[in-house]
C-alpha cells in the first residue's frame, strides 16, 4: 500500500506500537497514531488483531481524524469500533471509509443484519474480505503451493512450522 501510495506521489506516514524498533523507512515516516489520524487523508489498518489493537479506532480516535478524511480497514473489523464509526459517517465527521472485514473481521465477516446503518450510509463501501483477490495475487498463492508441494515431493519441505 505505501508503495502504491508513494508512486502515485502521496506522502506516506505509518504508526506502530514498535515505533522506535521501525524508525524511518525510505519514504515512510513514522509518527505517533494521534499525528497520523490528525494530518492524513487516508487512514489505512494494517495490523493483527490482538488485546492492543482491539477497538483501537473509536470516538476519540475518530474524532481526531480531518472531516476530508476516509478510513480503509482491510485488517480485522473489531479493530474499529462499528459503533462509533457509524456516528462518524453518519454525521460526516469523517468523508467516507471502506470496510473489507467488519463486525469480528473473520474471514469472511459475519454478515451484518440487513437493517444494519452500514447499508443505508452513501459514503462507506462494503466488501466481503475479497481485497486480496487480485488475480496476481490468486497466482501466486497458487505458484507458492505447487512449489510447497514440489519440494515436499523432492523431500526437502519448504514453509515448514515447527
Amino acid at each position: 500500500v505505501a508503495a502504491i501510495a508513494s508512486a502515485l506521489g502521496m506522502k506516506v506516514v505509518a504508526s506502530s506500537s514498535r515505533m522506535a524498533a521501525i524508525g524511518q523507512q525510505g519514504d515512510i515516516t513514522v509518527v505517533s497514531l494521534d499525528e497520523l489520524l490528525e494530518t492524513s487523508d487516508f487512514v489505512s489498518i494494517h495490523c493483527p488483531l490482538n488485546a492492543n489493537t482491539k477497538g483501537l479506532i473509536g470516538r476519540v480516535e475518530l474524532a481526531k481524524m480531518k472531516p476530508t478524511a476516509f478510513l480503509i480497514n482491510t485488517a480485522r473489523g473489531s479493530i474499529i469500533d462499528q459503533d462509533a464509526l457509524v456516528e462518524a459517517l453518519s454525521s460526516k465527521q469523517i468523508a467516507g471509509a471502506a470496510l473489507d472485514v467488519f463486525g469480528e473481521g473473520s474471514a469472511p465477516p459475519p454478515a451484518l443484519p440487513a437493517n444494519h446503518p452500514l447499508y443505508s450510509l452513501d459514503n462507506v463501501m462494503l466488501t466481503p474480505h475479497i481485497g486480496w483477490q487480485r488475480l496476481e495475487t490468486r497466482q501466486r498463492v497458487l505458484s507458492m503451493v505447487a512449489e510447497n508441494i514440489a519440494s515436499y515431493s523432492r523431500g526437502k519441505p519448504t514453509n515448514v512450522v515447527s
